[in-house]
C-alpha cells in the first residue's frame, strides 16, 4: 500500500503536482472477514463502503483549471495496450489432462461412487462439482474450442462415463445441436 501511495506522489510531482493522498485498502467481496483486523489500519470493508463513499462525497470540493490540467495529464499517460500482455502459447494436446485436486493441486485422483478422492491429501469432492471445476478451467484455456462430452471427457481423464458427464453439461449449460452435432453454451 505505501508502495503504490509513493508511485502515484511520485507521478503526480513528475506532472508537476503536490496534492495529500490517502491510501485506503478496500475489501468489496461481501463474504470476506478479516478477524483480530488491526485498528489502526485504513481498512474498509463491504458493509463499511457506503458509508466511507457518503463520507467522501460529503467533503466540500471545488475544482478549478488546475484540477482540469491534472486530468488531461493523467488521461495523456492512459496505457491502452498493456504492455505485460505476452501469453503463453499452448494447444490442447501438450497439455496434461485430469482433475486436479482443489486443495493441494494433484492429479492423484480416483473416482469412487459419487466422490473425487485425492491420493495425496485425502479430500473428498463431489464429482459434478469436479466436473465443472474442469469445464471452467477448460473454458478458461481454450475460449475458442466448443464445450463437448467428448471433449471434456478427454480433458476429465479420470471420469470413465461420457453419460455421467453429459448429464452434467446438461443440467448447467444450455444443449445445441444433436447427437455427435451437440456442444454446450
Amino acid at each position: 500500500m505505501k508502495q503504490s501511495e509513493s508511485l502515484l506522489r511520485q507521478l503526480l510531482q513528475n506532472l508537476g503536482f503536490n496534492l495529500p493522498i490517502h491510501s485506503y485498502v478496500v475489501f468489496i467481496n461481501s463474504e470476506f472477514t478479516l478477524y483480530q483486523t488491526p485498528l489502526n489500519k485504513p481498512f474498509i470493508f463491504p458493509t463499511q463502503l457506503n458509508r466511507f463513499l457518503t463520507t467522501l462525497n460529503a467533503i466540500p470540493s471545488k475544482l478549478n483549471e488546475r484540477h482540469k490540467i491534472l486530468a488531461d495529464k493523467l488521461l495523456s499517460k492512459h496505457i491502452k495496450e498493456s504492455p505485460f500482455k505476452i501469453l503463453t502459447i499452448y494447444d490442447f494436446e501438450q497439455l496434461q489432462k485430469g482433475i486436479t485436486c482443489i486443495k493441494c493441486t494433484s492429479f492423484s485422483i480416483h473416482v469412487e461412487g459419487q466422490k473425487c478422492i485425492c491420493r495425496e491429501c485425502g479430500l473428498e469432492e463431489g464429482v459434478a462439482k469436479a466436473i465443472m471445476r474442469s469445464v471452467k478451467e477448460f473454458k478458461l484455456l481454450f475460449p475458442q474450442h466448443t464445450i463437448t462430452t467428448n471433449v471434456i471427457h478427454d480433458w476429465c481423464k479420470v471420469i470413465n462415463s461420457k453419460k455421467r458427464i453429459r448429464s452434467v453439461l446438461e443440467k448447467n449449460y444450455k444443449k445445441i445441436g444433436v447427437r455427435q452435432w451437440r456442444y454446450y453454451e
